[in-house]
Order: C-alpha cells, then structure tokens, then sequence
C-alpha cells in the first residue's frame, strides 16, 4: 500500500502486514462495541422524520345539539306542575358523545314503569308550552312491553342524522314507559302543515319498518281533551 504526502517529491512505501491482508476493513477503533449501552443502535442518526406520530381522530359534529330528558315517576306525584320533575341529564354535539352516552344509559326496556326518557335539540324544552312546541303535535308507535329498545335507537339515529325530508319540523322523541306496553312519539312544530307531518309520519314509519296504523295527535288538543282527542292524520 502506498500513501502519497502532500509533497510530490517524496512518498512513504509500507509493506501490509498479515493482519492486515486477513482483514479487508478493520475497525480503527476496535473498544467501539463495547462502549454501546445494552439496547443501542449503532449509526441510528437523528431522524425525526422516521419517528412515528400518534394520529388523532377528529370527532364527527352533528348539524344539532341535542339533549337528552328524564322524567322521574318516583317525582310526578309530589310535582305541583305538569314537567316540574323533568331534568335534562346531558347534552350532545357529536357522533361520538351520543355513542359514548347511548351505551352507558338505560335502555326503555331497563327504565322503570311511569317513566319517560326524551330526546330533543337542545334549543328546545320537550314540554307543550314551549314556544317551538306550542303549536305542534306528535306522532306516535306502541311496542310491547320491553321492545321498544330497537325502535327508540332508530329513531335516534333517524333524528340526530337528519334522515328526514323535513327536518326543520322536528323537535325531538320520547318514549314512555308503562305497565302493559310502551310508546315512542316524534314530536313536531306545526301540527297545521298537513304535508310536512304526513311525510315525517310515513318516512319514520318506513325506517322502524312498522306494520300497524300510526296517528298523529296535535298538542292543544291533548291539553283540552286528553284522552278524547283525537288523531288528526293517520298513515
């Protein structure tokens, strides 16, 4: 092997010895390895663009807020108005927030009889003296004791993701529990927009895949003859 100085005019001739000929690439510094921490990677660099990042999901917003009511049975008897012992429990803007509250609540089938769980957008309080409730009605579907659970998660799913033709006419749903059977109503603004409410019937009646006739019941006629009034439209 031959190293050339900088001076041309003089070179150094060295002769390889035999540990140098038996190892074509020697370590100039043999204790390297030895230096290493137990785990260390050797010539690893700084490469931060090869260090993998956390991905962080972003949550899915509804077009509403929306709250969910309850209606203690235990309360209705010492209230001294009707909707005095309502309570709202929670209110949600997201796909996740509803997932995260719908799986860690009673169902209908597990409330006890004489309660009433509401869902409605949260401008809007589920009693018929609201201003957006007044002059409205409802639609209503009678289950069974203990299977309405199936029906009141499609019509939360059909409500809080806008599956209705007339949207804007909704204000929310309840289902009330009783003793031989249980209801789940969708309640709406203007009872006197006869197109509106007979679509929102039957497209609600087409998602629950309901066989049997449903009616719809205006506000301010429940509140002057109760149990006499009467169905204004039927699907």
């Amino acid at each position: 092997m031959v190293v050339e100085s900088e001076n041309p005019k003089s070179s150094i001739t060295t002769t390889p010895t035999q540990e140098d000929q038996s190892n074509p690439n020697p370590n100039p510094n043999p204790n390297a390895d030895d230096d290493l921490e137990e785990g260390e990677i050797v010539g690893g660099g700084d490469d931060s663009s090869k260090i993998p990042t956390a991905v962080t999901q972003q949550p899915h917003p509804l077009e509403h807020s929306w709250t969910f009511w309850f209606d203690n049975p235990s309360a209705k008897s010492k209230q001294a108005t009707w909707g005095s012992s309502m309570r709202s429990i929670y209110t949600f803007a997201t796909v996740e927030e509803f997932w995260s509250l719908y799986n860690n609540i009673n169902h209908p089938s597990k409330l006890v009889v004489g309660a009433d769980f509401y869902c409605f957008k949260s401008n809007i309080e589920p009693k018929w003296e609201d201003p957006v409730c007044a002059n409205g009605g409802k639609w209503t579907v009678t289950c069974q004791r203990s299977k309405s659970d199936t029906c009141w998660l499609y019509t939360l799913l059909a409500l809080i993701g806008e599956q209705f033709e007339h949207g804007d006419e909704i204000c929310g749903a309840v289902v009330n529990v009783r003793g031989r059977q249980e209801k789940v109503s969708l309640w709406t603004k203007n009872a006197a927009n006869e197109a509106a409410q007979v679509s929102i019937g039957d497209q609600w009646k087409k998602l629950l895949d309901y066989n049997e006739t449903i009616g719809f019941i205006v506000h301010d006629d429940a509140k002057h003859l109760d149990r006499g009034a009467k169905n204004r439209y039927t699907i």
